[in-house]
């Protein structure tokens, strides 16, 4: 599959083949599935897998417009909904929304919220309400995306890399994070964090600060900030994110969640 799917996307009059367009649907059932996803994790390295993302891509063209009904509502798109929560062991509540190719894992609870095609969502995690999880993100096990949460997907623009939140991470209300930034295992984020590639993630629990982009560390407690900025037109504050501390690490992760919450007056 991933030669026809590179052949494919270097000369797109091949997605008119039958084989070429059998594999790229294969790609997508299978991330589906959960059998294969665009980023995994191999001894303590992430690697994102450029071909399937590229798949995601390429079954856009290859679709075609079809109207799907749902007792009063209507949908006009190239993309199936994801059925059999049941036999999946997934808690939906009306009305969350998820695309074919997207992989939600058992002991899941969606909130009314959208999850787009190839994203991977692992077990006891809640996706809560009006959050969005965007294309090929990837979600850990027992995350809590909060209310009204973006997070970014790489279908439009193609970015170089997936947005990733890892494991027992706490992510809060109406926080966005986008191309391609990492939150690692047990950090949390309080409410309205704003991260992108270029935003500046500044620790301040030492003497001086330290500045870093891109990947929030393990079991980081962090809240917005802002920091001065010299422009032509004269100085003005930038966001950015402060990390004011650390989770505790236990064997209890919620009481530990709710401490750091606590000690840190983070609102979420």
């Amino acid at each position: 599959m991933k030669s026809l799917i590179e052949a494919a996307w270097n000369k797109r009059s091949l997605l008119e083949n039958k084989e070429t367009q059998k594999a790229i649907r294969d790609v997508i059932n299978e991330l589906d599935l959960g059998n294969i996803r665009v980023a995994e994790k191999n001894n303590g390295v992430w690697k994102i897998n450029e071909w399937i993302k590229k798949a995601v891509v390429l079954y856009f063209p290859i679709q075609k417009m079809e109207s799907i009904e749902i007792g009063p509502f209507e949908f006009h798109d190239k993309i199936p909904l994801k059925k059999d929560y049941v036999k999946k062991g997934i808690r939906v509540v009306p009305h969350a929304v998820v695309r074919h190719g997207a992989y939600i894992a058992r002991g899941t609870i969606l909130m009314p919220s959208y999850t787009n095609i190839g994203a991977y969502i692992d077990g006891g995690t809640m996706i809560d309400t009006w959050a969005t999880v965007g294309s090929c993100a990837q979600i850990g096990k027992n995350v809590h995306i909060s209310g009204g949460v973006g997070i970014g997907g790489v279908l439009e623009p193609i970015q170089a890399s997936p947005v990733i939140i890892e494991d027992d991470t706490f992510i809060g209300s109406r926080s966005i994070i986008v191309e391609g930034v990492r939150v690692e295992k047990e950090a949390v984020l309080g409410a309205n964090v704003v991260l992108t590639a270029s935003t500046k993630i500044i620790d301040v629990t030492g003497e001086k600060p330290i500045e870093s982009k891109g990947v929030i560390p393990r079991r980081s407690v962090v809240i917005p900030g802002s920091y001065e900025k010299q422009f032509k037109a004269g100085k003005y504050h930038v966001p950015c994110a402060l990390i004011i501390g650390e989770r505790k690490e236990s064997t209890n992760k919620k009481t530990s969640l709710n401490d750091a919450l606590r000690e840190n007056n983070v609102p979420v």
